[in-house]
């Protein structure tokens, strides 16, 4: 292509607008209807798609940050000690586990996890930190009112 004034070179869009409207109507190919074929409707709905994508990897991390906090305090409460005072131990201890490592222990490795928690107990009677957990003193009986009471 020649072109004999810089105005007609500015105003030929060439093949970038052809790629650039591709890679929307490639991220739009399973919508349905207008929103699929009409570039000014598609770039809107894949822009809200990418958000919601974005936002959901962030709460992804959120829910299984959750889920491990989730699974840990299941298994101290399993083995008599509060969750607290088993992390705080532990750190005490220089055993430095993440919550990933601690659920995966938890659920996977059970005798590991309850060597843990004997460790963590001893170190919690000798620091002077309260490590019997508020369920050693329920017959049994436990609600979410009563265990949220207990803790203020």
């Amino acid at each position: 292509m020649v072109f004999t004034s810089i105005v007609n070179y500015v105003r030929a869009r060439g093949p970038d607008e052809f790629w650039r409207k591709r890679k929307i109507f490639k991220l739009a190919a399973h919508y349905i209807g207008r929103r699929r074929n009409c570039y000014s409707i598609a770039i809107r709905n894949v822009h809200r798609a990418l958000v919601y994508a974005t936002k959901g990897r962030k709460l992804k991390k959120l829910d299984m940050a959750d889920l491990w906090t989730t699974r840990v305090r299941a298994g101290c409460e399993q083995h008599g000690i509060d969750y607290h005072t088993f992390r705080e131990s532990l750190t005490r201890e220089d055993i430095l586990l993440s919550r990933k490592t601690l659920a995966d222990l938890a659920c996977w490795e059970p005798l590991t996890f309850k060597s843990l928690a004997d460790i963590a107990k001893i170190r919690a009677e000798n620091d002077g930190i309260n490590c019997l957990s508020r369920l050693e003193n329920s017959d049994g009986i436990v609600s979410w009112m009563l265990k949220n009471k207990n803790e203020y």
